[in-house]
């Protein structure tokens, strides 16, 4: 899942745009999506850990190593309050 993923700053994806379409197709995919996503939102907020986030804007597949702080219907927010919207997220580690 790495290969080809650029990294990226989270103080640089406020000037990513994002389509409105979803990365994911499959239902179970995307019910996976959510859970890595309720596990990174509980390590971030008790254990302060850092978690990858893999996702695409509408230039390219990007990865960012950071904090999540909370995660709402649409969006996955950030530590200093950057997001990324969920349909855009492959998978976070």
């Amino acid at each position: 899942m790495q290969t080809n993923f650029e990294t990226i700053e989270k103080e640089h994806i406020d000037s990513l745009q994002f389509p409105k379409s979803d990365v994911l197709n499959d239902r179970d995919e995307k019910y996976q999506r959510e859970s890595e996503l309720n596990r990174a939102l509980s390590l971030g907020n008790l254990e302060h850990s850092k978690i990858k986030i893999f996702f695409e804007d509408s230039q390219s597949k990007k990865v960012v190593e950071t904090t999540v702080w909370g995660v709402t219907d649409q969006m996955v927010i950030l530590k200093k309050g950057f997001s990324i919207p969920i349909n855009r997220i492959y998978k976070s580690l």
